[in-house]
């Protein structure tokens, strides 16, 4: 089985739980592949959660589901130190997040500063307790889900959490005759628990480091630098894309490139994720109740307005 293949295989068989949403699937692979975190956006009960233990159990990763509420605390996240009579020494307790695939349930519905917690084991794959740091274990994900802003109970996250999260996916309804499929017990019959192992997290760690060679032409980095000029510029965007957004865009583009079974990325690669990477970083002039649809919307337009170079090969 090639390496790319591999990829297909975990692909294949989250499909056998999550039913109808073959290109959330495909893009939640390809974040894993390029070392990000992906952030879900939708209501209650389309298979956020679902999605995410399937992909855990498929590749063996350690994995903690948190539910985040309103009076969930930093130190369930990151831990803390207690106090050993025994030994009359502190000792350090993990939190939740010490595993290869942390799930943040609702993760608008906690306060700032306990979603502020998650901001350096993100970035840095790492946590500081009372001046002490600890690594996180290899690899390392977070796929938090969040209700719609709006939705009771929610708060906006702020524009540095969500910076730390490399795509924002929408999964939506099923199709009426998948739906029914599913209540009818014909296509959900598997559970995660059931799914069947394809790939080690040392299987895992290798492919994601392949997947940083995939090469990217000039023409294709140009396009891009062009793609996220074009944020800074518009007229409806107040708040354009980072060089971390610039740098995400990059590696979902070879990841892209890799389960595709290429060596190289091309421009429609970049066209492909650019919206599940800009939109939720994007801060615009005018925001209705469905911020996050009009900001694919104007990363649509933007698309069409940059021309996209033709490769050689």
């Amino acid at each position: 089985m090639k390496d790319f293949e591999k990829a297909i295989a975990v692909m294949n068989e989250v499909k056998k739980t999550v039913i109808g949403k073959d290109e959330c699937i495909v893009k939640v692979m390809c974040a894993l592949l390029a070392k990000g975190h992906v952030l879900i956006e939708d209501i209650p009960g389309v298979g956020k959660t679902t999605m995410a233990k399937a992909f855990a159990k498929v590749m063996q990763m350690d994995n903690c589901r948190m539910q985040f509420t309103p009076d969930s605390m930093p130190s369930d996240i990151v831990g803390f130190k207690m106090y050993r009579q025994d030994t009359r020494t502190f000792e350090y307790q993990k939190g939740a997040v010490f595993c290869n695939l942390f799930l943040a349930d609702e993760i608008n519905r906690t306060s700032p500063r306990t979603q502020s917690a998650l901001l350096e084991a993100m970035e840095e794959e790492r946590v500081s307790v009372e001046g002490e740091t600890h690594s996180l274990p290899k690899p390392f994900m977070v796929i938090a889900t969040e209700n719609p802003y709006g939705s009771a109970g929610t708060q906006r996250l702020p524009e540095s959490q969500l910076d730390r999260f490399m795509i924002c996916l929408t999964m939506g309804y099923p199709a009426m005759e998948e739906e029914l499929a599913i209540v009818k017990g014909k296509c959900n019959t598997v559970l995660p628990e059931e799914l069947v192992p394809v790939l080690t997290k040392e299987e895992l760690l290798e492919l994601q480091h392949q997947v940083s060679f995939v090469h990217i032409d000039d023409k294709v980095y140009t396009y891009l630098g062009k793609l996220v000029q074009k944020t800074r510029e518009t007229e409806e965007i107040v708040l354009g894309l980072s060089p971390r957004a610039t740098i995400a865009i990059a590696r979902m583009a070879q990841a892209v490139a890799f389960v595709s079974g290429r060596s190289y990325v091309i421009p429609e690669d970049i066209v492909y994720v650019f919206a599940d990477v800009a939109a939720h970083r994007l801060r615009l002039r005018t925001e209705g109740q469905n911020r996050l649809v009009q900001a694919r919307q104007i990363c649509e337009i933007i698309g069409k307005q940059v021309a996209i170079p033709t490769l050689l090969r």
